[in-house]
Formats: C-alpha cells, sequence, structure tokens
C-alpha cells in the first residue's frame, strides 16, 4: 500500500469526516422520506441512463485490461445488458417490500400493565469497502436505503468511472424522491490508504468489506467499528449414493460452470464411493466440454483419465476459475467432516433422494445457506426474495447468509405507560 504524505492523509481523514458527519445529521430524514421512491427512480434512471454507465464502465475495462487485472475480476467488474434487468428488478422488489421500520415486535405487558417490545430501527451509516463490481454501487445502496440508512462507499479503483456514474444517479433518485444527497457517499479517491482510513472512521456504526480475504482481514484488522464479514466462498456439493446422477451432474455444471468467478460458484463436489465409477466419467465428460479442469483425491483419480491430483493445501482454496476438486468419500459421515473441516461456512448442497440423509445434511452443515438437490448459485439475495443483498454474512453476529433490509436493521426497547412509577 503506498504511503501518503502526513497532508495528504490529513485531507484524507477530513474528507471522509465531513461526509460522515453530513450523512449522520440527516439519518433522520433519510428514516422517515419516500425511501421506496427512490429506489423506483433510480430503476427508471438506470434503463434511461445505462447507456452513459457502459460507457463509464467500458472505459474501466479497457484500464483494467491493459494493467492485466486477471479474469475473474474482470469478470465482476464487466456491467452487461443482462445486469441492466436484474438490477431494476432487484430494485423494483427491494421497493414492494414491506417497511422494516417502525414496526414494535414482541409487544407484551408487564405485571403493572407497562407495556414493552422492541421497534426496529435503521444501524445508521454504514461504511462499504468493496473491490471492482460496479453492481454492488446499486443492490448494496437499495438495500440499506430501503432499511433508512446512509451508506459510504469505498469501491475498487478499477470500477472507479463506473461507480461515479452510478452514485450519480443515486443523487438523482434521491432528489426526485425529496431525500437528502447525503444518503450516498463515493470516497472521492482510488488511494489504499482509504480503506485504512474509513477503519479508523468511527463514526461509521457498521463497516462491511466484500471483496478477497486479504481485504477482509485487513479491515477485520485495523477496524475500530463492528465488522460484518463476507468472507470467501469454499462450497461443496454431496452427491450421495441415492443421488439422482443427472441432476446431480446438472447441478455441478450450473454450479461451476453459470459464473465460475462469484462467491456461490462450486468448488469442490465430494461424491459416495458407491456412485463413483458410474458418475465420476459423467462429470469429466461434461467438464472437459466446458473447460473445467478437475483435480482429484487419489480415490477419484482412476475413474478419471484427464485430471491431476489434488494438493493437499488447495482443498480449502477458492479458485473464483474453471477449476473444481473431486473427491471420493466413504459416505455421508465422511462428507460432512470434510466441509467441517474445510468448508468456509458460505454454501453447501446435498444431492440425494434419501430424505434421512437430507435433513442431517441440513440439520448438521453449518453454512449460511444449506441446500437439497438444488445449485449453489442460489445463495444470492436477488435468488432468496430478498430483492438484492449488501453481502453474503458468514459470520453469525448480526446476521448469517444474505443480508436484506431487514438484516440492515435493529431493534431498540420501547416501552408504553400510563405513568407508571418504579416500587
Amino acid at each position: 500500500m503506498r504511503e501518503l504524505a502526513a497532508s495528504q492523509r490529513e485531507h484524507l481523514e477530513k474528507t471522509l469526516r465531513e461526509l460522515a458527519e453530513g450523512a449522520r445529521a440527516r439519518l433522520p430524514e433519510i428514516a422517515k422520506g419516500n425511501r421506496d421512491g427512490a429506489l423506483l427512480a433510480m430503476a427508471r434512471l438506470l434503463e434511461e441512463a445505462w447507456p452513459e454507465v457502459l460507457k463509464a464502465n467500458q472505459e474501466d475495462l479497457k484500464e483494467a485490461e491493459e494493467a492485466g487485472l486477471s479474469r475473474a475480476k474482470l469478470d465482476r467488474l464487466a456491467l452487461k445488458d443482462k445486469d441492466l434487468r436484474s438490477l431494476t428488478e432487484g430494485l423494483r422488489q427491494i421497493a414492494a417490500l414491506p417497511d422494516p421500520l417502525g414496526r414494535i415486535e414482541g409487544l407484551s405487558k408487564r405485571p403493572n400493565g407497562l407495556r414493552v417490545g422492541r421497534m426496529r430501527i435503521p444501524l445508521g451509516l454504514i461504511g462499504f469497502i468493496y473491490e471492482a463490481r460496479p453492481g454492488a454501487t446499486v443492490e448494496a445502496v437499495s438495500v440499506a436505503l430501503k432499511a433508512g440508512n446512509a451508506m459510504l462507499l469505498r469501491g475498487g479503483k478499477e470500477a472507479f468511472r463506473s461507480n461515479q456514474a452510478l452514485v450519480s444517479l443515486w443523487h438523482r433518485a434521491l432528489r426526485e424522491a425529496g431525500l437528502p444527497v447525503e444518503a450516498v457517499s463515493l470516497v472521492p479517491t482510488t488511494e489504499r490508504e482509504a480503506i485504512l482510513a474509513m477503519c479508523r472512521l468511527e463514526l461509521l456504526d457498521l463497516l462491511i468489506p466484500r471483496g478477497g480475504e486479504e481485504l477482509i482481514r485487513l479491515v477485520q484488522q485495523e477496524a475500530r467499528v463492528p465488522v460484518l464479514a463476507h468472507a470467501k466462498g469454499v462450497n461443496h456439493l454431496y452427491v450421495d449414493e441415492r443421488a439422482d446422477l443427472d441432476m446431480a451432474l446438472r447441478l455441478v455444471v450450473n454450479g461451476k460452470t453459470q459464473r465460475p468467478a462469484v462467491c456461490n460458484a462450486l468448488e469442490a463436489v465430494l461424491v459416495h464411493e458407491r456412485v463413483a465409477e458410474v458418475f465420476l466419467p459423467m462429470l469429466e465428460k461434461a467438464m472437459r466440454e466446458r473447460g473445467v479442469e478437475l483435480r482429484a483425491c487419489p480415490k477419484a483419480l482412476p475413474f478419471l483419465k484427464e485430471a491431476v491430483p489434488a494438493q493437499e493445501e488447495e482443498w480449502d482454496r477458492e479458485y473464483l476459475d474453471l477449476i473444481l476438486r473431486v473427491k471420493v468419500v466413504s459416505g455421508l459421515e465422511e462428507a460432512l467432516e470434510h466441509i467441517a473441516r474445510y468448508g468456509s461456512r458460505h454454501t453447501e448442497a446435498i444431492c440425494t433422494e434419501d430424505p434421512k440423509a437430507a435433513w442431517r445434511f441440513l440439520e448438521e452443515v453449518d453454512a449460511s445457506l444449506v441446500l437439497w438437490n438444488a445449485s449453489t448459485r442460489f445463495n444470492d439475495g436477488f435468488q432468496l426474495g430478498l430483492g438484492a443483498e449488501i453481502g453474503i454474512s458468514t459470520s453469525k453476529l448480526h446476521a448469517y447468509g444474505p443480508m436484506g433490509p431487514m438484516e440492515l436493521t435493529t431493534t431498540k426497547w420501547v416501552a408504553l405507560g400510563e405513568g407508571q412509577e418504579r416500587e
């Protein structure tokens, strides 16, 4: 990380502090304002101004390619026409969700007649540090805004032009809805020092890093405010002895090849030894056709013609590429042990026609989403009915899994009395 001169660091910290103070001062207006109107306005503006957004994105892509950005990161950086459809549909879905704020939960009456409960309120000002994925500039803000929060964004330098274009549209949408533009701010520099400055910014109520393992570890180590981490996705599919093998093959193909550079992509397949002889040649043929390299354990290699041996140190690796690990296991017990040891608590799936095995898998596997006969690619806020997500939490405080508007609220106690005094 390039060191900034003291004067530059002071200027950066002053800028971030002013942005944070401006946002915090407007939090009550944001919570009470026409948040759904801003979401709907943003959907319309995206449709109207998409060519301008794509132009900015193409400039980012050109520069990133010249700088030698990896294929996986280029994939996340690129905006396509299908992204417009998913982003606008997500905005409209979120706008249609019930307002999470103001409701009082668990209202009960005490013996003295005092009624007590918990009221849903925004978390406040959220700092969002993310890498080269401009779509998150729409998704994250939409989720946070629905829940009445303000956002301070520090996107990856590779997507700076794209993020500027999208934040400009957010400001137009906020003005149309009568909301303060301070609800969404973009850190006006691509300097890496901005990450550390945000970690030191105690005006934030929450910090969410979304990116590579190195970024998340840095934020967790340096932050002075609570951190909600979106960790890597070391995701498995266990093919049980009673699996429909055609279905299992479809789930592997979808999980690994539909979009290999995302966190819910499949990274490893665990195959019951009783079906390995039949299933693994099927798997190899399908993966060969799609350019996927197989890395296999010693028990799997005899059934595969072109696979290479998997190294012990890579069983917990997130490839984000067309590489798939394969391991033959003795049964459900060994599959559960392997996932407990190497999984990242992101997404795990089982393919089986045995309900007993499926329910044990669902109950015992510790992951933010556990699936039975479905692709790992469904661990996504849009796919799970949240409209979008700000990230997929792989820690359990205070959310686990895709984080939609409800997960970006908290509760405060309220008490409704009639003059009660404590004796």
